[in-house]
């Protein structure tokens, strides 16, 4: 091989097995009777390769195995002879260790062995913008972020790839940049696919003139088929001339232009699928495009667009989840066909939940059909849609950075989700009260220690934390409690009125549902001798805060959704419930967003203050705990 091409190799070991794999079989073969790369001594393309490989866990494990006979001789010559070569090793690992440490968090391993940090990192996110991103998206996001700007102090691109005028919105757009300016992610740059039409163009003509695109007329159905089974399309071998003509007519709109679309010449018959030549252009003359208009009729694909902008905006690390793993191939061979800057790839697992699917066409079908409120629906696994059910940003970051980079996929049940949110939330949530006013009981309070008058106290809003602050509660002879407590009395028994004391039950009147109960205070007896200590709320002294508290269930039935199932088989009939409540006065100084906890009833967001309109209520919503739902 000539010093051309083993730079080129140097630049291509980064990815896993399937991808290093060719390149490993060349460095095998030209390594015969020889001792170093080029030349008689250590070079730097020995350096170079030689830490390419060493960096690279899956590399380095087949050559120490002895897998590749002349290429292991090499590793380990120059591993022992050369050893000025580890201190380079060491001190990159040194220097990579120090940044990362602070990410191995509750077992997640961050130690990916980066290729070429010292010169560098640049990671990008790219959504596409059609829809709301959503809990896939955020690991995307939340990774991208964490090795571009904490781990290796460089630089996150945000770039909206907008290839699709049919599907996208500006209204998701927007959407987009503040969803993540809401998880405390900050990219340095936005930009956009749709900014490098022009350029993308010229590229397709270069691919065109060098005889590796071509147009194409099959229909989609019978382009399928033959993609999937290997056979070459009629129009493979068109001339150059001709495809450059009809590319044109494409871009023009004619109506030969519309029955085409330009495919990447790679392989009929590569067992690796994504390689039968792609479509990289398409046309699409009916929707205008939210940003330059009816300027175009055709666009790029993903396929295309993806790897060219990359090189161009300088990204180095390119991180994006295992369902792309087999266009990782064609990625490169876009870089190398087009003598383009090496851009490195790691694919992690995408995170799934049961009973939740992620596909933007399936959620915006529940959002169309009224199924769900919007896009922020809190039943929705989309990023506003989890806030809006309570989802704090720092438990969202904390959860999703645990999981670390890993490849290895999973479907998480959501209980571990909301665990860690109740741990950021249960140390700062303020403690309200209320009664569900359906079948509420009235309480008669009697006895020697019975207010004469209403009256208030100043009580703590949080029983650990008194930094929450204080709350007034009102004492009176007439009470309110749930029914469900009041129907577990017996008469004679002593019970516990939490934040008041203890009270003896002396009548319940007769009936079901039970209208009210008689009881006598004993504010010495022992709190801890009761078994029943109930939650209630004077209806003097104070006045009474109407509210709806909602609870969630999932969308869907079925653990996992598999892609030809009927969605509109396995949607749960039953997602929301609703009930009536009074709370204590305090509920009524609440803003939209604040989080509480009622309680012995769990924890809620508020969704509506007290003063926003004109019914005058609160509006809450459940927040799961990871015990239940």
């Amino acid at each position: 091989m000539k010093a051309d091409e083993l730079v080129a190799i140097s630049n291509s070991l980064g990815g896993d097995f399937k991808s290093i794999e060719p390149h490993l079989n060349r460095l095998e073969k030209h390594l015969t009777l020889r001792t170093y790369l080029t030349g008689y001594t250590l070079s730097d393309i020995d350096t170079k390769i030689w830490l390419a490989i060493k960096s690279n866990r899956v590399a380095v494990s087949f050559v120490r195995k002895g897998s590749y006979a002349n290429l292991h001789r090499w590793f380990t010559y120059i591993e022992q002879v050369h050893p000025e070569i580890q201190a380079e090793v060491k001190a990159a690992d040194e220097a990579r260790k120090t940044k990362i440490q602070e990410a191995s968090r509750a077992g997640a391993s961050y130690n990916l062995a980066l290729q070429d940090t010292d010169k560098g990192v640049v990671t990008r996110f790219l959504p596409e913008p059609s829809g709301y991103l959503h809990i896939g998206h955020a690991k995307a996001a939340l990774l991208s972020d964490y090795f571009g700007h904490e781990a290796y102090n460089g630089t996150l691109r945000l770039r909206l790839d907008d290839t699709n005028p049919s599907k996208e919105k500006e209204e998701y757009q927007d959407a987009i940049i503040e969803d993540l300016a809401l998880m405390g992610i900050k990219p340095d740059v936005v930009t956009y696919t749709s900014d490098y039409f022009d350029h993308l163009y010229d590229t397709c003509l270069t691919l065109i003139k060098g005889g590796h695109a071509y147009a194409d007329d099959t229909d989609v159905d019978t382009m399928r088929d033959e993609r999937g089974k290997g056979i070459a399309s009629k129009r493979r071998d068109r001339t150059v001339e001709e495809n450059l003509r009809i590319f044109d007519e494409m871009k023009n709109g004619t109506e030969e232009g519309l029955k085409n679309c330009i495919r990447a010449k790679i392989s009929v018959d590569n067992p690796n699928k994504a390689m039968r030549d792609p479509v990289i252009y398409r046309c699409n003359p009916n929707d205008p495009h939210h940003r330059t208009g009816t300027k175009w009729k055709m666009y790029p694909t993903y396929d295309l667009a993806c790897p060219v902008v990359d090189s161009l905006e300088g990204v180095t690390h390119a991180l994006r989840s295992t369902e792309y793993t087999d266009r990782n191939p064609q990625f490169q061979w876009f870089l190398d066909t087009l003598k383009l800057r090496q851009v490195y790839m790691w694919d992690f697992a995408r995170m799934n939940f049961i009973r939740t699917f992620l596909s933007k066409r399936k959620l915006a079908k529940l959002v169309d059909t009224g199924r769900v409120w919007g896009w922020d629906d809190p039943r929705m696994p989309t990023i506003r849609g989890i806030r809006r059910r309570g989802m704090t940003i720092p438990a969202l970051r904390d959860f999703i950075l645990r999981q670390g980079p890993s490849r290895n996929v999973v479907s998480m049940d959501w209980a571990s989700f909301w665990a860690t949110n109740k741990k950021v939330i249960d140390p700062v949530a303020p403690r309200h009260t209320a009664v569900l006013k359906k079948d509420h009981v009235k309480v008669a309070i009697m006895g020697d220690e019975t207010p004469a008058e209403p009256r208030t106290e100043d009580k703590p809003l949080h029983p650990k934390n008194p930094k929450v602050g204080t709350k007034k509660v009102a004492f009176s002879k007439e009470l309110i409690l749930d029914h469900e407590d009041a129907k577990s009395f017996k008469e004679g028994e002593e019970i516990t009125l939490m934040q008041w004391g203890n009270a003896v039950v002396k009548a319940i009147a007769s009936g079901d549902p039970i209208t009210s109960i008689t009881c006598e205070l004993n504010l010495k007896g022992d709190v801890r001798s009761t078994d029943k200590k109930v939650t209630w709320l004077s209806t003097q002294g104070q006045k009474l805060i109407d509210a709806e508290l909602w609870d969630f269930d999932y969308l869907i039935t079925k653990d996992k959704l598999e892609e030809d199932d009927d969605l509109e088989k396995f949607l749960n009939p039953k997602t929301a419930t609703m009930e009536e409540a009074f709370c204590d006065e305090g509920v009524a100084k609440l803003k939209k967003d604040d989080i509480i906890q009622l309680e012995r009833k769990g924890y809620y967001r508020v969704d509506k203050g007290y003063d926003e309109g004109d019914d005058k209520k609160v509006v809450l919503f459940c927040i799961p705990t990871g015990k239940n739902k």
